[in-house]
Protein backbone atom coordinates (compact mmCIF):
# COMPACT_ATOMS: atom_id res chain seq x y z
CA UNK A 1 0.00 0.00 0.00
CA UNK A 2 1.07 3.75 -0.76
CA UNK A 3 2.75 4.72 2.63
CA UNK A 4 3.93 7.97 2.75
CA UNK A 5 4.05 11.14 -0.19
CA UNK A 6 6.22 13.70 -0.80
CA UNK A 7 5.71 16.50 -3.10
CA UNK A 8 7.94 19.68 -2.96
CA UNK A 9 7.84 22.91 -5.68
CA UNK A 10 4.64 20.96 -7.44
CA UNK A 11 2.43 23.31 -9.33
CA UNK A 12 0.70 25.34 -6.30
CA UNK A 13 2.43 22.90 -3.37
CA UNK A 14 5.14 24.37 -1.91
CA UNK A 15 6.14 20.87 0.42
CA UNK A 16 3.80 18.45 1.11
CA UNK A 17 4.68 15.50 3.25
CA UNK A 18 1.46 13.04 3.99
CA UNK A 19 1.49 9.65 5.84
CA UNK A 20 -1.44 7.16 4.83
CA UNK A 21 -3.30 4.58 6.11
CA UNK A 22 -4.88 1.24 5.27
CA UNK A 23 -8.94 1.76 4.74
CA UNK A 24 -10.45 3.92 2.86
CA UNK A 25 -9.45 7.82 2.67
CA UNK A 26 -11.72 10.97 2.26
CA UNK A 27 -10.10 13.61 0.53
CA UNK A 28 -12.45 17.28 0.20
CA UNK A 29 -11.51 20.45 0.00
CA UNK A 30 -13.06 24.03 -1.65
CA UNK A 31 -13.55 24.15 -4.79
CA UNK A 32 -9.81 25.37 -6.77
CA UNK A 33 -7.98 24.22 -3.47
CA UNK A 34 -6.24 21.69 -5.68
CA UNK A 35 -7.93 18.19 -4.32
CA UNK A 36 -6.59 16.31 -6.69
CA UNK A 37 -2.97 17.83 -6.91
CA UNK A 38 -1.74 14.95 -4.65
CA UNK A 39 -2.76 12.41 -7.13
CA UNK A 40 -1.01 14.37 -10.08
CA UNK A 41 2.12 14.03 -7.97
CA UNK A 42 1.34 10.56 -7.57
CA UNK A 43 0.42 9.98 -10.98
CA UNK A 44 4.49 11.47 -12.00
CA UNK A 45 5.96 8.90 -9.59
CA UNK A 46 4.27 6.59 -11.07
CA UNK A 47 5.67 7.25 -14.58
CA UNK A 48 2.81 9.72 -15.95
CA UNK A 49 4.25 12.42 -18.15
CA UNK A 50 5.80 15.57 -16.79
CA UNK A 51 6.13 18.83 -17.91
CA UNK A 52 8.04 21.80 -17.10
CA UNK A 53 4.95 23.93 -16.09
CA UNK A 54 4.25 21.81 -13.38
CA UNK A 55 7.18 23.00 -11.75
CA UNK A 56 5.94 25.98 -8.93
CA UNK A 57 6.92 29.59 -10.38
CA UNK A 58 10.45 30.08 -9.04
CA UNK A 59 11.62 26.69 -7.94
CA UNK A 60 14.54 25.35 -9.85
CA UNK A 61 12.67 21.90 -10.10
CA UNK A 62 9.86 19.85 -8.91
CA UNK A 63 10.22 16.88 -6.69
CA UNK A 64 8.16 13.91 -5.46
CA UNK A 65 8.62 10.87 -3.61
CA UNK A 66 6.24 7.86 -2.65
CA UNK A 67 6.91 5.09 -0.16
CA UNK A 68 5.22 2.38 -0.41
CA UNK A 69 4.86 -1.11 1.67
CA UNK A 70 5.13 -4.17 -0.15
CA UNK A 71 4.50 -6.84 1.97
CA UNK A 72 1.38 -7.81 0.89
CA UNK A 73 2.46 -7.28 -2.62
CA UNK A 74 4.30 -10.28 -4.07
CA UNK A 75 4.17 -8.98 -7.93
CA UNK A 76 5.74 -5.96 -7.31
CA UNK A 77 8.28 -7.65 -5.14
CA UNK A 78 9.20 -9.87 -7.91
CA UNK A 79 9.15 -7.23 -10.77
CA UNK A 80 12.19 -5.51 -8.15
CA UNK A 81 13.83 -8.64 -7.81
CA UNK A 82 13.71 -9.55 -11.78
CA UNK A 83 14.90 -5.98 -12.14
CA UNK A 84 17.69 -6.09 -9.29
CA UNK A 85 16.16 -3.21 -7.56
CA UNK A 86 14.44 -5.35 -4.40
CA UNK A 87 14.49 -3.37 -1.06
CA UNK A 88 12.80 -6.30 0.99
CA UNK A 89 9.71 -5.30 2.14
CA UNK A 90 9.60 -1.53 1.07
CA UNK A 91 10.08 0.55 -2.18
CA UNK A 92 10.34 4.64 -2.83
CA UNK A 93 9.62 5.89 -6.21
CA UNK A 94 11.19 9.67 -6.88
CA UNK A 95 10.91 11.69 -9.84
CA UNK A 96 12.24 15.09 -10.63
CA UNK A 97 11.42 17.42 -12.81
CA UNK A 98 13.47 20.43 -13.71
CA UNK A 99 12.40 24.26 -14.96
CA UNK A 100 12.99 23.60 -18.45
CA UNK A 101 11.12 20.22 -18.48
CA UNK A 102 13.78 17.49 -18.22
CA UNK A 103 12.66 14.42 -16.24
CA UNK A 104 14.27 12.17 -14.08
CA UNK A 105 13.18 8.97 -12.14
CA UNK A 106 14.42 6.76 -9.64
CA UNK A 107 13.91 3.41 -7.40
CA UNK A 108 14.90 2.37 -4.92
CA UNK A 109 17.67 5.14 -5.34
CA UNK A 110 18.60 3.74 -8.40
CA UNK A 111 18.04 5.67 -11.75
CA UNK A 112 15.96 4.10 -14.20
CA UNK A 113 14.45 5.10 -17.37
CA UNK A 114 10.54 6.07 -17.50
CA UNK A 115 9.10 2.92 -18.61
CA UNK A 116 10.59 1.14 -15.92
CA UNK A 117 8.83 3.31 -13.61
CA UNK A 118 5.41 3.22 -15.37
CA UNK A 119 5.64 -0.72 -15.50
CA UNK A 120 5.84 -0.78 -12.00
CA UNK A 121 3.39 1.58 -11.07
CA UNK A 122 0.99 -0.54 -12.81
CA UNK A 123 1.53 -3.20 -10.40
CA UNK A 124 0.81 -0.57 -7.01
CA UNK A 125 -1.73 1.86 -7.53
CA UNK A 126 -4.73 2.05 -10.19
CA UNK A 127 -6.09 5.12 -10.75
CA UNK A 128 -9.92 6.08 -11.92
CA UNK A 129 -10.67 9.52 -13.19
CA UNK A 130 -14.18 11.54 -12.79
CA UNK A 131 -14.15 10.77 -16.89
CA UNK A 132 -13.67 6.95 -16.92
CA UNK A 133 -17.33 6.25 -17.45
CA UNK A 134 -16.88 7.95 -20.91
CA UNK A 135 -14.01 5.78 -21.75
CA UNK A 136 -16.15 2.89 -20.82
CA UNK A 137 -18.07 3.32 -24.59
CA UNK A 138 -15.18 2.37 -26.50
CA UNK A 139 -15.31 -1.44 -27.23
CA UNK A 140 -11.59 -2.03 -26.36
CA UNK A 141 -12.64 -1.11 -22.85
CA UNK A 142 -14.95 -3.24 -22.05
CA UNK A 143 -12.91 -5.78 -23.26
CA UNK A 144 -10.34 -4.73 -20.84
CA UNK A 145 -13.12 -4.37 -18.06
CA UNK A 146 -14.45 -8.05 -18.35
CA UNK A 147 -11.16 -9.48 -18.06
CA UNK A 148 -10.00 -7.62 -15.33
CA UNK A 149 -13.04 -8.76 -13.22
CA UNK A 150 -12.99 -12.16 -14.65
CA UNK A 151 -8.90 -11.95 -13.59
CA UNK A 152 -8.00 -13.48 -17.32
CA UNK A 153 -4.57 -12.77 -17.15
CA UNK A 154 -3.20 -16.32 -17.28
CA UNK A 155 -5.93 -17.57 -20.13
CA UNK A 156 -4.74 -13.83 -21.82
CA UNK A 157 -0.91 -14.92 -21.59
CA UNK A 158 -1.37 -17.93 -23.23
CA UNK A 159 -3.71 -16.70 -25.91
CA UNK A 160 -1.48 -14.19 -26.58
CA UNK A 161 1.95 -16.38 -26.93
CA UNK A 162 -0.06 -18.94 -28.97
CA UNK A 163 -1.07 -15.89 -31.12
CA UNK A 164 2.91 -14.67 -31.16
CA UNK A 165 3.91 -18.59 -32.46
CA UNK A 166 1.58 -18.10 -34.91
CA UNK A 167 1.84 -14.74 -36.41
CA UNK A 168 6.07 -15.70 -36.38
CA UNK A 169 5.02 -19.01 -38.44
CA UNK A 170 2.85 -16.78 -40.98
CA UNK A 171 5.87 -14.30 -41.23
CA UNK A 172 7.84 -16.89 -41.91
CA UNK A 173 5.73 -18.75 -44.45
CA UNK A 174 5.07 -15.48 -45.94
CA UNK A 175 8.67 -14.67 -46.14
CA UNK A 176 9.59 -17.78 -47.88
CA UNK A 177 7.12 -17.50 -50.63
CA UNK A 178 8.62 -13.59 -51.20
CA UNK A 179 11.91 -15.30 -51.53
CA UNK A 180 10.43 -17.75 -53.60
CA UNK A 181 8.91 -15.55 -55.72
CA UNK A 182 12.31 -13.90 -56.00
CA UNK A 183 13.77 -17.04 -56.52
CA UNK A 184 11.82 -17.76 -59.35
CA UNK A 185 12.56 -14.57 -60.59
CA UNK A 186 16.31 -15.02 -60.75
CA UNK A 187 16.06 -18.80 -62.31
CA UNK A 188 13.75 -16.73 -65.17
CA UNK A 189 17.09 -14.28 -65.55
CA UNK A 190 19.51 -17.19 -64.98
CA UNK A 191 18.21 -19.63 -67.83
CA UNK A 192 17.98 -16.64 -70.35
CA UNK A 193 21.44 -15.27 -69.36
CA UNK A 194 22.99 -19.13 -69.67
CA UNK A 195 20.92 -19.96 -72.89
CA UNK A 196 22.82 -16.94 -74.44
CA UNK A 197 25.73 -18.02 -72.81
CA UNK A 198 25.74 -21.16 -73.90
CA UNK A 199 24.90 -20.65 -77.74
CA UNK A 200 28.10 -18.55 -77.91
CA UNK A 201 29.68 -21.86 -75.70
CA UNK A 202 32.78 -20.51 -75.18
CA UNK A 203 35.59 -22.61 -74.16
CA UNK A 204 37.78 -21.65 -71.04
CA UNK A 205 40.80 -20.44 -72.38
CA UNK A 206 39.55 -19.69 -75.72
CA UNK A 207 39.49 -16.26 -75.23
CA UNK A 208 43.05 -15.81 -74.95
CA UNK A 209 43.66 -17.82 -78.28
CA UNK A 210 41.27 -15.54 -80.31
CA UNK A 211 43.15 -12.57 -79.09
CA UNK A 212 46.07 -14.29 -79.88
CA UNK A 213 45.53 -15.58 -83.59
CA UNK A 214 43.58 -12.21 -84.06
CA UNK A 215 46.33 -10.20 -83.10
CA UNK A 216 48.70 -12.45 -85.51
CA UNK A 217 46.20 -12.04 -88.28
CA UNK A 218 45.82 -8.17 -88.16
CA UNK A 219 49.37 -7.89 -88.07
CA UNK A 220 50.39 -10.58 -90.85
CA UNK A 221 51.79 -8.25 -93.31
CA UNK A 222 54.17 -7.23 -90.96
CA UNK A 223 54.90 -10.40 -89.55
CA UNK A 224 56.08 -11.64 -93.06
CA UNK A 225 58.19 -8.79 -94.05
CA UNK A 226 59.99 -9.00 -90.59
CA UNK A 227 60.43 -12.69 -91.07
CA UNK A 228 61.82 -12.76 -94.24
CA UNK A 229 64.78 -9.75 -93.32
CA UNK A 230 65.25 -11.76 -90.29
CA UNK A 231 65.77 -14.98 -92.30
CA UNK A 232 67.66 -12.98 -94.97
CA UNK A 233 70.41 -11.96 -92.10
CA UNK A 234 69.86 -15.20 -90.67
CA UNK A 235 70.82 -17.91 -93.53
CA UNK A 236 69.80 -16.34 -97.10
CA UNK A 237 71.52 -13.34 -97.62
CA UNK A 238 73.73 -13.90 -101.25
CA UNK A 239 76.82 -12.05 -99.73
CA UNK A 240 76.73 -12.12 -96.13
CA UNK A 241 74.65 -13.90 -93.44
CA UNK A 242 74.87 -14.93 -89.61
CA UNK A 243 75.55 -18.79 -90.85
CA UNK A 244 78.03 -18.01 -93.72
CA UNK A 245 79.63 -15.82 -91.11
CA UNK A 246 79.58 -17.99 -88.56
CA UNK A 247 81.01 -20.94 -90.56
CA UNK A 248 84.04 -18.68 -91.97
CA UNK A 249 84.81 -18.30 -88.17
CA UNK A 250 84.49 -22.08 -87.51
CA UNK A 251 87.43 -22.67 -90.32
CA UNK A 252 89.31 -19.79 -89.10
CA UNK A 253 89.80 -21.27 -85.93
CA UNK A 254 89.91 -25.08 -86.98
CA UNK A 255 93.26 -23.58 -88.60
CA UNK A 256 94.15 -22.66 -85.49
CA UNK A 257 93.59 -25.77 -83.69
CA UNK A 258 95.96 -27.76 -85.79
CA UNK A 259 98.59 -25.67 -84.03
CA UNK A 260 97.50 -25.20 -80.82
CA UNK A 261 95.02 -28.17 -79.52
CA UNK A 262 94.07 -26.07 -76.63
CA UNK A 263 91.01 -24.51 -79.20
CA UNK A 264 89.39 -27.35 -79.21
CA UNK A 265 86.97 -26.55 -76.68
CA UNK A 266 86.09 -23.58 -78.78
CA UNK A 267 85.60 -25.35 -82.30
CA UNK A 268 82.88 -27.70 -80.35
CA UNK A 269 81.30 -24.38 -79.44
CA UNK A 270 81.51 -22.59 -82.47
CA UNK A 271 80.19 -25.96 -83.75
CA UNK A 272 77.20 -25.77 -81.39
CA UNK A 273 76.49 -22.29 -82.64
CA UNK A 274 76.17 -23.07 -85.79
CA UNK A 275 73.86 -25.64 -85.75
CA UNK A 276 71.63 -23.42 -83.54
CA UNK A 277 71.52 -21.11 -85.88
CA UNK A 278 70.98 -23.64 -89.03
CA UNK A 279 67.85 -25.08 -86.47
CA UNK A 280 66.68 -21.39 -85.90
CA UNK A 281 66.52 -20.48 -89.51
CA UNK A 282 64.88 -23.54 -89.99
CA UNK A 283 62.23 -22.73 -87.63
CA UNK A 284 61.88 -19.22 -88.91
CA UNK A 285 61.38 -20.19 -92.57
CA UNK A 286 58.66 -22.62 -91.32
CA UNK A 287 57.01 -19.64 -89.23
CA UNK A 288 57.31 -17.43 -92.23
CA UNK A 289 55.83 -20.38 -94.66
CA UNK A 290 52.96 -20.92 -92.31
CA UNK A 291 51.85 -16.50 -92.16
CA UNK A 292 49.58 -16.31 -95.30
CA UNK A 293 46.57 -13.50 -95.03
CA UNK A 294 43.28 -15.12 -94.59
CA UNK A 295 40.67 -12.43 -94.67
CA UNK A 296 38.09 -15.25 -94.18
CA UNK A 297 39.25 -16.71 -90.78
CA UNK A 298 40.12 -12.84 -89.57
CA UNK A 299 36.56 -11.90 -90.14
CA UNK A 300 35.81 -14.95 -88.25
CA UNK A 301 38.08 -14.71 -85.35
CA UNK A 302 37.00 -10.49 -85.57
CA UNK A 303 33.12 -11.27 -85.20
CA UNK A 304 33.83 -14.10 -82.50
CA UNK A 305 36.48 -11.56 -80.09
CA UNK A 306 33.59 -8.69 -80.66
CA UNK A 307 30.59 -10.75 -79.96
CA UNK A 308 32.88 -12.06 -76.63
CA UNK A 309 33.99 -8.45 -75.83
CA UNK A 310 29.51 -7.54 -76.13
CA UNK A 311 29.07 -10.37 -74.03
CA UNK A 312 31.59 -9.76 -71.06
CA UNK A 313 30.27 -6.09 -71.25
CA UNK A 314 27.14 -7.11 -70.61
CA UNK A 315 27.79 -9.26 -67.79
CA UNK A 316 30.30 -6.75 -66.53
CA UNK A 317 33.14 -9.15 -66.50
CA UNK A 318 36.25 -8.82 -68.55
CA UNK A 319 36.29 -11.01 -71.36
CA UNK A 320 38.94 -13.57 -70.46
CA UNK A 321 36.63 -14.17 -67.02
CA UNK A 322 33.61 -14.72 -69.27
CA UNK A 323 33.93 -18.46 -69.54
CA UNK A 324 34.22 -18.74 -65.87
CA UNK A 325 31.31 -16.64 -65.46
CA UNK A 326 29.26 -18.56 -67.89
CA UNK A 327 30.48 -21.51 -65.64
CA UNK A 328 29.03 -20.28 -62.24
CA UNK A 329 25.50 -18.73 -63.58
CA UNK A 330 24.73 -22.16 -65.19
CA UNK A 331 26.12 -23.93 -60.93
CA UNK A 332 23.85 -21.05 -59.73
CA UNK A 333 20.78 -21.78 -62.16
CA UNK A 334 20.98 -25.58 -61.11
CA UNK A 335 21.26 -25.29 -57.12
CA UNK A 336 17.76 -23.07 -57.92
CA UNK A 337 15.98 -26.35 -56.46
CA UNK A 338 12.01 -26.61 -56.71
CA UNK A 339 11.44 -28.30 -53.51
CA UNK A 340 9.33 -26.59 -50.87
CA UNK A 341 9.99 -29.27 -48.39
CA UNK A 342 10.24 -26.81 -45.92
CA UNK A 343 7.52 -24.48 -46.92
CA UNK A 344 5.05 -27.56 -46.86
CA UNK A 345 6.47 -27.84 -42.87
CA UNK A 346 6.05 -24.57 -42.07
CA UNK A 347 2.36 -24.54 -43.32
CA UNK A 348 1.80 -27.33 -41.50
CA UNK A 349 3.26 -26.01 -38.90
CA UNK A 350 1.59 -22.99 -39.17
CA UNK A 351 -2.44 -25.24 -39.61
CA UNK A 352 -1.46 -26.41 -35.72
CA UNK A 353 -0.55 -23.02 -34.25
CA UNK A 354 -3.98 -22.13 -35.64
CA UNK A 355 -5.59 -24.66 -34.46
CA UNK A 356 -4.04 -24.07 -30.52
CA UNK A 357 -4.71 -20.41 -30.77
CA UNK A 358 -8.40 -20.74 -31.48
CA UNK A 359 -8.49 -23.63 -28.78
CA UNK A 360 -7.12 -20.66 -26.54
CA UNK A 361 -9.24 -18.32 -28.01
CA UNK A 362 -12.26 -20.47 -27.42
CA UNK A 363 -11.70 -21.25 -23.60
CA UNK A 364 -11.03 -17.09 -23.26
CA UNK A 365 -14.20 -16.93 -24.99
CA UNK A 366 -15.61 -19.10 -22.67
CA UNK A 367 -14.32 -17.78 -19.06
CA UNK A 368 -15.41 -14.49 -20.80
CA UNK A 369 -19.21 -15.75 -20.88
CA UNK A 370 -19.43 -17.23 -17.72
CA UNK A 371 -17.66 -13.71 -16.02
CA UNK A 372 -19.81 -11.59 -18.29
CA UNK A 373 -23.82 -13.18 -16.81
CA UNK A 374 -22.27 -13.26 -13.80
CA UNK A 375 -21.01 -8.87 -14.07
CA UNK A 376 -24.42 -8.44 -15.47
CA UNK A 377 -25.96 -9.43 -12.48
CA UNK A 378 -23.67 -7.41 -9.77
CA UNK A 379 -23.91 -4.58 -11.89
CA UNK A 380 -27.65 -4.98 -12.43
CA UNK A 381 -28.14 -5.11 -8.65
CA UNK A 382 -25.28 -2.40 -7.91
CA UNK A 383 -27.49 -0.05 -10.76
CA UNK A 384 -30.64 -0.76 -8.98
CA UNK A 385 -29.40 0.89 -5.69
CA UNK A 386 -28.14 3.98 -7.37
CA UNK A 387 -31.68 5.22 -7.82
CA UNK A 388 -32.08 2.98 -10.93
CA UNK A 389 -34.56 0.76 -9.92
CA UNK A 390 -35.58 -0.76 -13.20
CA UNK A 391 -32.28 -0.68 -14.92
CA UNK A 392 -30.67 -4.09 -16.55
CA UNK A 393 -27.42 -4.53 -17.49
CA UNK A 394 -25.58 -7.06 -20.07
CA UNK A 395 -22.58 -8.10 -21.52
CA UNK A 396 -23.07 -9.50 -25.06
CA UNK A 397 -19.86 -11.87 -25.78
CA UNK A 398 -19.60 -12.63 -29.69
CA UNK A 399 -16.94 -15.65 -30.63
CA UNK A 400 -16.71 -14.16 -34.24
CA UNK A 401 -12.88 -14.72 -35.88
CA UNK A 402 -11.59 -17.85 -37.56
CA UNK A 403 -8.34 -16.41 -36.71
CA UNK A 404 -7.91 -14.71 -33.23
CA UNK A 405 -6.04 -11.78 -32.39
CA UNK A 406 -3.33 -11.50 -29.29
CA UNK A 407 -6.42 -10.70 -27.19
CA UNK A 408 -8.47 -13.42 -28.55
CA UNK A 409 -11.84 -13.86 -31.27
CA UNK A 410 -14.01 -12.30 -29.08
CA UNK A 411 -15.91 -8.55 -29.74
CA UNK A 412 -17.57 -7.54 -26.45
CA UNK A 413 -20.44 -4.90 -26.03
CA UNK A 414 -22.10 -3.42 -23.17
CA UNK A 415 -25.74 -3.42 -23.07
CA UNK A 416 -28.44 -1.53 -21.01
CA UNK A 417 -31.65 -0.78 -20.20
CA UNK A 418 -32.89 1.80 -18.06
CA UNK A 419 -36.86 1.93 -18.28
CA UNK A 420 -39.36 -0.88 -18.01
CA UNK A 421 -40.46 -2.40 -21.62
CA UNK A 422 -37.46 -0.75 -23.41
CA UNK A 423 -35.26 -3.56 -25.20
CA UNK A 424 -31.46 -3.90 -24.21
CA UNK A 425 -29.24 -1.58 -26.38
CA UNK A 426 -25.67 -0.78 -26.41
CA UNK A 427 -24.54 1.74 -23.53
CA UNK A 428 -23.39 4.53 -26.13
CA UNK A 429 -26.96 4.97 -27.31
CA UNK A 430 -29.38 4.71 -24.39
CA UNK A 431 -27.68 6.31 -21.46
CA UNK A 432 -27.84 9.57 -20.24
CA UNK A 433 -25.04 11.53 -18.64
CA UNK A 434 -25.75 10.88 -14.95
CA UNK A 435 -27.23 7.18 -15.90
CA UNK A 436 -23.87 6.58 -17.30
CA UNK A 437 -21.90 7.88 -14.58
CA UNK A 438 -24.02 5.42 -12.30
CA UNK A 439 -23.27 2.84 -14.42
CA UNK A 440 -19.55 3.50 -14.60
CA UNK A 441 -19.46 3.88 -10.72
CA UNK A 442 -20.79 0.55 -10.36
CA UNK A 443 -18.59 -1.23 -13.10
CA UNK A 444 -15.78 0.21 -11.31
CA UNK A 445 -16.19 -0.41 -7.50
CA UNK A 446 -17.24 -4.31 -8.59
CA UNK A 447 -14.03 -4.59 -10.97
CA UNK A 448 -11.80 -2.79 -8.28
CA UNK A 449 -13.10 -5.77 -6.11
CA UNK A 450 -11.18 -8.02 -8.25
CA UNK A 451 -8.13 -6.33 -9.48
CA UNK A 452 -4.73 -7.29 -7.69
CA UNK A 453 -3.64 -3.68 -7.24
CA UNK A 454 -3.08 -2.67 -3.36
CA UNK A 455 -4.35 0.87 -3.84
CA UNK A 456 -7.13 2.67 -5.46
CA UNK A 457 -7.70 6.03 -6.53
CA UNK A 458 -11.10 7.20 -7.13
CA UNK A 459 -11.13 11.12 -8.36
CA UNK A 460 -14.23 12.23 -8.50
CA UNK A 461 -16.41 9.73 -9.72
CA UNK A 462 -19.66 10.57 -8.09
CA UNK A 463 -19.91 13.30 -10.42
CA UNK A 464 -23.20 13.54 -11.57
CA UNK A 465 -24.57 11.92 -8.47
CA UNK A 466 -26.47 13.05 -4.49
CA UNK A 467 -28.67 12.04 -1.34
CA UNK A 468 -29.61 8.53 -0.84
CA UNK A 469 -27.47 7.51 -4.41
CA UNK A 470 -24.79 9.20 -2.64
CA UNK A 471 -24.76 7.77 0.41
CA UNK A 472 -24.75 4.14 -1.27
CA UNK A 473 -21.73 5.07 -3.31
CA UNK A 474 -19.89 5.89 -0.34
CA UNK A 475 -20.95 2.73 1.25
CA UNK A 476 -19.41 1.00 -1.34
CA UNK A 477 -16.07 2.34 -1.38
CA UNK A 478 -16.12 2.09 1.99
CA UNK A 479 -16.56 -1.87 1.89
CA UNK A 480 -13.74 -1.79 -0.86
CA UNK A 481 -11.78 0.07 1.73
CA UNK A 482 -12.25 -3.25 4.07
CA UNK A 483 -9.90 -5.03 1.63
CA UNK A 484 -7.95 -2.54 -0.30
CA UNK A 485 -6.44 1.07 0.13
CA UNK A 486 -8.73 3.82 -1.39
CA UNK A 487 -8.03 6.99 -1.82
CA UNK A 488 -11.75 9.07 -3.04
CA UNK A 489 -11.40 12.93 -4.17
CA UNK A 490 -15.22 13.86 -3.54
CA UNK A 491 -17.44 17.07 -2.77
CA UNK A 492 -20.26 14.65 -1.46
CA UNK A 493 -20.82 14.54 2.21
CA UNK A 494 -22.41 11.22 2.04
CA UNK A 495 -19.32 9.68 0.27
CA UNK A 496 -16.57 11.69 2.59
CA UNK A 497 -18.23 10.62 6.00
CA UNK A 498 -17.45 7.00 4.92
CA UNK A 499 -14.08 7.15 4.98
CA UNK A 500 -11.80 5.48 7.41
CA UNK A 501 -9.79 8.29 7.36
CA UNK A 502 -10.51 12.32 5.87
CA UNK A 503 -7.74 14.29 4.19
CA UNK A 504 -8.59 18.23 4.14
CA UNK A 505 -6.98 20.23 1.44
CA UNK A 506 -6.84 23.98 1.84
CA UNK A 507 -5.59 26.98 -0.60
CA UNK A 508 -4.06 30.23 0.68
CA UNK A 509 -2.21 33.27 -0.72
CA UNK A 510 0.47 35.04 1.27
CA UNK A 511 2.50 38.02 -0.14
CA UNK A 512 0.89 36.93 -3.92
CA UNK A 513 2.39 33.71 -3.44
CA UNK A 514 -0.45 30.63 -3.58
CA UNK A 515 0.03 27.65 -1.81
CA UNK A 516 -1.77 24.27 -1.41
CA UNK A 517 -1.51 22.44 2.08
CA UNK A 518 -3.47 19.20 2.54
CA UNK A 519 -3.88 17.60 6.57
CA UNK A 520 -5.58 14.93 8.33
CA UNK A 521 -8.93 16.11 9.97
CA UNK A 522 -9.83 14.30 13.24
CA UNK A 523 -12.92 14.69 15.57
CA UNK A 524 -14.16 17.90 15.53
CA UNK A 525 -12.55 18.86 12.78
CA UNK A 526 -13.76 16.17 10.45
CA UNK A 527 -17.37 16.96 11.37
CA UNK A 528 -17.06 20.61 11.15
CA UNK A 529 -15.57 19.52 7.12
CA UNK A 530 -18.72 17.57 6.97
CA UNK A 531 -21.08 19.90 7.79
CA UNK A 532 -19.19 22.62 5.73
CA UNK A 533 -19.95 20.02 2.77
CA UNK A 534 -23.91 19.79 3.90
CA UNK A 535 -24.48 23.59 4.57
CA UNK A 536 -21.60 25.89 2.84
CA UNK A 537 -19.88 28.06 4.86
CA UNK A 538 -21.85 28.51 7.26
CA UNK A 539 -21.95 26.00 9.85
CA UNK A 540 -25.10 25.24 11.96
CA UNK A 541 -25.74 22.78 14.87
CA UNK A 542 -28.14 21.85 12.12
CA UNK A 543 -25.65 20.87 9.89
CA UNK A 544 -23.20 19.78 12.62
CA UNK A 545 -25.90 17.70 13.89
CA UNK A 546 -26.58 15.83 10.11
CA UNK A 547 -22.40 15.67 9.86
CA UNK A 548 -22.25 13.30 13.16
CA UNK A 549 -25.53 11.41 11.93
CA UNK A 550 -23.60 10.93 8.40
CA UNK A 551 -20.28 9.82 10.68
CA UNK A 552 -22.26 7.42 12.99
CA UNK A 553 -24.00 5.78 9.63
Amino acid sequence: MLAQLTVSNFAIVKFLELDLHPGMTSITGETGAGKSIAIDALSLCLGGRGEASMVRPGAPRAELSARFDLSKIPAARRWLQDNALDEEEECILRRTISGEGRSRAWINGHPVPLAQLKSLGELLVSIHGQHAHHSMLHPDVQLTLLDQYAGHDALLSRCRQSHKAWKQLDQRIRQLQQEQEERRARAQLLEYQVQELDEFALQPGEFEQIETEHHRLANCGNLLEQSQRALYLLSEGEEVSVQSLLSQVISEVESLQQADPSLGEVVSMLHEGLIQVQESSNELDSYRSSLEMDPERFNELEQRLSRAMSLARKHMVSGNELAAHHQALAEELASIAGDDAELETLAEAREAALAELQAQALRLSKSRQRYAKELDKLVTANMRELAMPHARFAIDVDHQSEAPGPEGADKVQFLVCTNPGQPMQPIAKTASGGELSRIGLAIQVITARKVATPTLIFDEVDVGISGPTAAVVGRMLRQLGQSTQVFCVTHLPQVAGNGHNHMYVAKQSRSGQTETQMMPLLGDARVDELARLLGGDTITDNTRANALELLAQ
